[in-house]
């Protein structure tokens, strides 16, 4: 696998905290940046992502930089991938709709590298007519998708929705860099 730079958005659902394994399992070969929505950061902190990954975390969208950059273009820019994970209906919602009202959904509007989306929800949601569309949409136009897998959510209930493992992920990512 060549050597990547990897642009993780985490987005807010409890499988967020599988970010950290998933750092630590691509950051011995690629670059990792990453940007939290603001839900995230309920469920996994910013420093705990920033210690793993070596680097600044980005979360809003409006704060002064250190230098003359604008935050999406410039991380969008510098990605040979966007991963999200865990990737929620809202966020798949948004893309499919071209919103980008926060960092991470400017970020992907603005990208230009290969975007993988690996979604981790309820099986309700997952099944949801308006989100397999929202899907179907994405890949029509080129994005990519790792399906969740069948297991326990977290309200206890058991269906498609849980995180496909983070080497599945790993996996994943190894193939589109060495397409890119």
């Amino acid at each position: 696998m060549r050597k990547g730079k990897i642009l993780l958005g985490v987005c807010g659902g409890i499988a967020a905290y599988k970010a950290a394994e998933l750092i630590e399992g691509l950051k011995r070969k690629n670059e990792i940046k990453v940007v939290m929505t603001n839900n995230s950061t309920r469920f996994i902190t910013p420093l705990t992502l920033q210690t793993l990954s070596g680097n600044p975390v980005y979360s809003e969208m409006f704060t002064l930089p250190k230098e003359w950059e604008i935050a999406h273009i410039s991380l969008a820019k510098w990605a040979d991938l966007l991963l999200v994970v865990p990737a929620t209906a809202n966020i798949i919602g948004k893309a499919a709709s071209g919103i980008a009202d926060d960092l991470l959904s400017t970020v992907i509007m603005a990208s230009t590298s290969p975007v993988l989306f690996a979604p981790a929800m309820n099986k309700n949601m997952w099944k949801n007519h308006i989100l397999q569309e929202n899907i179907k949409r994405l890949k029509k136009i080129g994005y990519h998708f790792i399906e969740p897998t069948r297991g326990i959510l977290a309200n206890g209930q058991v269906g498609i929705g849980h995180l496909a493992p983070v080497e599945t992920i790993i996996k994943e990512v190894k193939k589109r860099l060495n397409e890119t």
